[in-house]
């Protein structure tokens, strides 16, 4: 069996590797690290965690170990489709460089321009950046890809998904056409297969598994759910989420939840502490600070429920995470695999749960087609909720989703409730009166509404009874 110490790397990086308790590669590192130490380029694919980012960082940092970087001349670049996994990757580099003299600096939005630009300015071995950020500091002049030697594209299939593509070529044609480029995705669309073919010189293809398969030590299971009403739906489904939680009980250490909105993200954290379960929201909206502190809030097991969008879906190694819950079918049938992966890795067992609903239907066969065989049905654990006869009448869970909506006071509600009638009684009577000929003399001082407590009597005499007068 290959070890890391038979794949010619620096001493010093195999002492870090040793150090972080690893001594076998793992098939994509076995096949990636020594063409990549050869200088060539390089274009692995395997499905989320396989160790793709340690088969690109370990050979980046010996051949970096000797030279010396320029002010605002990077000589390595690594681009991440997403700050948290570019914030991984930097973790990465700080584990198996601790015993070399090299720089690095993480360029991602929600931080300060001013810090990255001093540790642009002093020089750095290894950029690791998504790739608006980069660009944006290009384009004030901040930096320069001419020194380029190795250009590292991670998620190239998830950099697609999210339209960075035409960022992607730009990138490309900045650094020197000499560079060594590693190339990195989990499944081959046309698009990418473009972009290799136009970027990467005679690359060393490195395929491990079947592209877009789940793990075998994960157990999955859908509900094939369906709402009493349209209206319902989304209380309803939380329903179903919260009843599937309650029924893994102390099985379910901590659990991801994937939405495909970030409104449904908000939404379903919302509800989920509503009703006392240990919740955070994680998406692109969100803060960077905010992101970070629930990502490290959740990796050191201070919070047990992640609700995320996709942003959390790729390459982000959280490890022992029991249990995996789509609430929405993914719109990619691919984005299933990489969601239902970060649960059973390292050879742990795990469980995933999925919500399907009728118009998920056909998404959810492209899923089962990808992975080339049927998810077990599971029954709806949730018991139905009655039916409310009242039409404005609300289920609770939904005014989560109106929590702008501030409700009137109970005390005042009422009373205009039954202002309501008396004051169109009222009205009809007054005008029935006005209709014979003015009021009797006995109403004259009645209590008028909207007039007050009391009516004076001139206001209430018709035209002839004041002429005469």
């Amino acid at each position: 069996m290959t070890k890391f110490s038979d794949l010619n790397l620096n001493p010093k990086v195999l002492k870090a590797i040793s150090e972080a308790g690893y001594e076998t590669p793992t098939p994509i590192q076995a096949g990636a690290i020594p063409s990549a130490l050869e200088g060539k380029d390089v274009l692995g694919i395997a499905q989320t965690g396989t160790g793709k980012t340690a088969s690109f960082t370990l050979p980046m940092l010996s051949l970096l170990a000797r030279g010396r970087a320029r002010a605002r001349m990077p000589r390595s670049l690594v681009l991440c489709p997403t700050r948290e996994l570019a914030a991984q990757v930097a973790e990465n580099f700080d584990t198996y460089s601790k015993h070399l003299k090299l720089t690095k600096a993480l360029l991602i939005g929600g931080v300060s321009f001013k810090e990255q630009d001093a540790l642009i300015d002093r020089g750095v071995d290894v950029l690791i950046a998504t790739p608006g950020r980069l660009l944006d500091h290009f384009e004030r002049g901040k930096l320069l890809l001419t020194g380029v030697q190795i250009m590292v594209v991670d998620e190239a299939d998830r950099m697609l998904d999210m339209g960075f593509i035409p960022d992607i070529e730009r990138i490309f044609s900045l650094t020197p056409f000499t560079r060594q480029t590693l190339f990195f995705s989990a499944t081959m669309a046309p698009e990418i297969e473009r972009i290799t073919n136009t970027f990467l010189s005679a690359p060393a293809r490195v395929e491990v598994a079947r592209q877009a398969t789940a793990s075998e030590t994960i157990e999955q299971g859908v509900v094939m759910f369906k709402a009493s009403r349209r209206d319902r739906e989304g209380s309803e489904k939380r329903r179903v989420l919260r009843a599937l939680i309650d029924g893994e009980g102390d099985k379910c250490t901590n659990a991801i939840i994937f939405c495909n909105r970030k409104t449904d993200v908000d939404i379903c954290a919302k509800s989920l502490k509503k009703y006392g379960y240990d919740a955070a929201p994680i998406h692109g909206d969100l803060d960077q600070s905010q992101r970070t502190r629930t990502l490290d809030a959740f990796r050191n097991g201070e919070l047990r429920i992640l609700v995320a969008s996709d942003v959390a879906a790729r390459g982000l190694d959280v490890p022992s995470v029991s249990h995996v819950f789509n609430f929405d079918v993914p719109g990619h049938a691919e984005d299933y695999v990489h969601r239902i992966g970060r649960t059973g890795r390292a050879g742990r067992e795990g469980k995933a749960f999925t919500i399907c609903t009728p118009r998920d239907e056909k998404a959810f066969a492209a899923v089962e087609a990808l992975i080339q065989k049927e998810i077990p049905r599971v029954e709806n654990p949730s018991k139905p909720a009655p039916r409310k006869s009242s039409k404005k009448s609300r289920d609770e869970d939904m005014q989560v989703e109106a929590a702008q909506d501030v409700p009137e006071p109970k005390s005042e509600k009422p009373q205009r409730q039954a202002e309501k009638p008396q004051r169109q009684k009222d009205d009809k009577q007054g005008k029935s009166q006005r209709n014979r000929g003015g009021r009797g003399r006995n109403d004259r001082d009645e209590k008028v509404v909207g007039m007050g407590d009391h009516l004076p009597s001139f206001i209430a005499l018709s035209f002839d009874e004041r002429r005469a007068g």
